[in-house]
């Protein structure tokens, strides 16, 4: 079994140009295995049939999420990721951070891939002030670069005195617009972001519409999760289209976007 692999491509790749493979993903497939009765629904009537009868979980099964994808991802490139629910989309996401291994084929990187930057850092229990801290600090800033950016991201959120407020009082959208903008805060190398601009006004989408491109024209590579096609064709330059767990399509956003919506 191959896994996925976080480490840079080659030696000849550590001074980055703009077009420099910044992610490699050759032949990836992702396997889970998940418990589920092969023949049956599984709903409550089989699962209380189950207990009566005294059996067990039922049999375990494998689900082939992610099928032989492969792409090179180029530095100061935005790539969309689109397809129906179940197709593999944020499964792709979390094998390139290296929080999935691979069932076969590899992920090659070109610096640290970061998931919307500070998901797993974030805590409920602290204020939203606390968290910019910690969230910072989990991306590598130092305390004077945290200082320095503290004001910017409570400006960006747009949650207002709510950051004086543990973020289990937030919102959904709330703790997303908060997340995005700590993430943000920073240059990454390539950064993945999932559903984050499915939340928030008009105004908030604008915002990150254009930080993405700042991060674009600065950074790495930016790699984008949304059903909204519009936020896709107006932030992105490139579309991959995947459908059960395959690249259907890929290309220019016109022409994948046009070619998703006639199915």
């Amino acid at each position: 079994m191959a896994d996925v692999m976080q480490e840079p491509l080659s030696e000849e790749l550590s001074n980055v140009t703009v077009g420099t493979p910044t992610v490699i993903v050759d032949d990836l497939h992702i396997v889970y295995k998940v418990y589920g009765a092969a023949n049956k629904k599984g709903n409550a009537a089989n699962a209380l049939s189950r207990i009566v009868r005294r059996q067990g979980r039922p049999e375990m099964k494998e689900v082939h999420a992610v099928r032989g994808v492969s792409f090179v991802a180029n530095h100061g490139e935005a790539i969309g990721i689109i397809g129906r629910n179940g197709s593999g989309k944020s499964t792709l996401l979390r094998a390139i951070a290296g929080l999935l291994p691979a069932h076969k084929g590899a992920v090659y990187t070109n610096g640290q891939p970061s998931l919307l930057g500070v998901n797993a850092a974030l805590m409920k229990e602290l204020t939203g002030e606390r968290n910019i801290v910690l969230g910072c600090y989990a991306m590598g800033m130092s305390p004077t670069e945290t200082r320095e950016k503290y004001d910017e991201i409570v400006d960006f959120s747009g949650i207002g005195d709510f950051i004086q407020f543990p973020m289990s009082t937030y919102s959904s959208g709330m703790g997303a617009r908060l997340r995005f903008a700590i993430s943000s805060a920073k240059t990454h190398d390539v950064l993945l972001i999932d559903e984050a601009l499915a939340t928030g006004d008009r105004e908030f989408k604008k915002k990150s519409k254009d930080r993405i491109m700042q991060m674009r024209e600065s950074a790495g590579t930016v790699f984008l999760v949304a059903h909204n096609l519009d936020v896709i064709e107006e932030t992105c330059n490139r579309v991959i289209w995947l459908h059960k767990g395959k690249i259907k399509m890929e290309g220019d956003p016109q022409e994948v976007l046009g070619a998703y919506n006639r199915v």
